[in-house]
């Protein structure tokens, strides 16, 4: 299927830009499939160097129990331990402003949000973008049940949801030292990361899983580990299936039951619903989602071939407007028509890049990395453009880019390079007419025309 248009880019990528005003499907298909150039050429730090650094500060701070000294050293390690939140959000913001398309970068937005962590423990603090990095980013064009491997079984993951504090009831810890179950990874990875709420299993299905998974621990150094004290010993049947007991592996059992998961019809129309409702409309043309899952399946969990079934449906191209366009989303494809250089949001001063993105965001509705629960942000069109909401992005458009930029583009020539041809005739007549280039930009980048896809 060979359609070029805008509307690639408006709906499935970070927007038009001078540089690139289009883009046909193959190459939003392409963009996902082939080498990752934007994780090259702005590379996230791993969760290995960020539990190191966390290491080094806990050394430092036993040290100032005993030497005063030492305690302004710690407080100046500290805040540049932390600003690294500020320079990951910029690496985030730049690639999606620099990719050529921005499909790879909404696609990694999205399924990280689909497997949502916080950092509430340990070297968790500024480790999440390490785990989208590494378990998120690198699957979204593949395979589905690697993906939900990689995720589940991420330390980051196994913290976020106190998985290292779950214990088999009959496990040696459960027995002696009277520790007991912990459900909420087994509950999230069926409700959430595949089955869906609505699909056929039971709290024997969950507790059965939440079984399965003890003995998963993670290392002062930030590795997973198993421990098989903690785990329940026996087998467990999940949805019918048998996984565990004597002669097998355990983890080895661990990830048969997690392809398990990500390959029934349930998660294939889960995740298909998904994307649709994400992407195009939160009324999915069930044609279209069933198209999709059976991509999925045929193809053993390929989310590319799934992506690829649902560029190819003409409901994707339905007319504008699309969903309104999440706060990171937003302001990635502002700056990206704006012709911002991403390497200035890289090397941008924390103190920057929390007051003209990270604040604003939050205003916006969507606190980095600080989703409310396991079900990550809403998806929800009247949520992200409530009153408050709404305000903050006006206030964004309207003062931001002037402090980012020496000059403004002219309103009238941006009209065209933010929107082409879905820029309609009374918001190309107000461009002309704005008292300031300020004023003309705030109303182009506030119009319903570039807040939806």
């Amino acid at each position: 299927m060979t359609l070029r248009t805008t509307l690639s880019l408006i709906r499935f990528g970070t927007g038009l830009s001078p540089h690139q005003r289009s883009a046909a499907v193959e190459e939003l298909i392409d963009e996902i499939s082939g080498a990752d150039v934007m994780a090259d050429r702005f590379p996230q730090e791993s969760l290995s160097s960020r539990v190191e650094a966390a290491i080094v500060l806990q050394q430092m701070h036993r040290e100032t129990r005993d030497d005063s000294r030492q305690r302004q050293a710690y407080f100046e390690a500290r805040r540049v331990f932390l600003a690294g939140i500020q320079r990951q959000f910029g690496i985030e913001l730049a690639r999606g402003i620099g990719s050529p398309f921005g499909f790879r970068d909404r696609l990694t937005w999205f399924w990280a949000d689909h497997f949502t962590t916080r950092g509430q423990r340990r070297f968790m603090e500024t480790s999440i973008s390490a785990y989208v990095n590494e378990a998120i980013r690198p699957h979204v064009g593949g395979s589905f049940p690697d993906m939900l491997e990689a995720a589940i079984l991420h330390p980051v993951m196994v913290l976020y949801l106190d998985q290292d504090l779950s214990y088999g009831p009959n496990s040696r810890t459960g027995l002696n030292r009277n520790r007991s179950l912990n459900e909420n990874l087994a509950r999230e990875l069926i409700e959430l990361h595949t089955m869906g709420v609505s699909a056929p299993y039971t709290q024997y299905d969950v507790r059965q899983m939440a079984e399965l998974l003890t003995g998963l621990g993670v290392t002062n150094r930030g590795e997973l580990v198993f421990r098989p004290a903690n785990a329940e010993p026996g087998a467990e049947f999940i949805l019918g299936e048998r996984f565990g007991g004597p002669g097998t592996d355990h983890m080895d059992e661990i990830r048969r039951a997690l392809r398990a998961l990500a390959l029934r019809p349930e998660t294939a129309r889960h995740l298909a619903t998904k994307l649709v409702d994400h992407f195009i409309t939160d009324d999915p043309d069930q044609s279209q989602v069933e198209q999709m899952a059976d991509a999925y399946l045929d193809s053993g969990g390929h989310l590319g071939n799934m992506v690829e079934v649902m560029l190819a449906h003409p409901a994707a191209w339905s007319d504008p407007p699309g969903r309104v366009k999440s706060p990171i989303h937003y302001l990635a494809s502002s700056l990206r028509a704006l012709d911002v250089d991403p390497n200035v949001i890289v090397d941008a001063a924390p103190r920057d890049l929390r007051r003209y993105g990270m604040a604003p965001m939050a205003a916006m509705g969507q606190n980095w990395q600080g989703a409310a629960g396991p079900d990550g942000y809403f998806d929800d069109d009247r949520e992200w453009i409530r009153p408050q909401a709404l305000a903050a992005r006006i206030g964004w458009a309207m003062t931001v880019p002037s402090r980012l930029m020496g000059r403004l583009p002219d309103p009238r020539d941006f009209v065209e390079t933010a929107l082409a041809d879905h820029a309609g005739e009374a918001l190309q007549w107000a461009a002309a007419r704005a008292a300031t280039r300020a004023d003309g930009i705030g109303l182009i980048l506030t119009s319903p025309e570039f807040q939806r896809g």
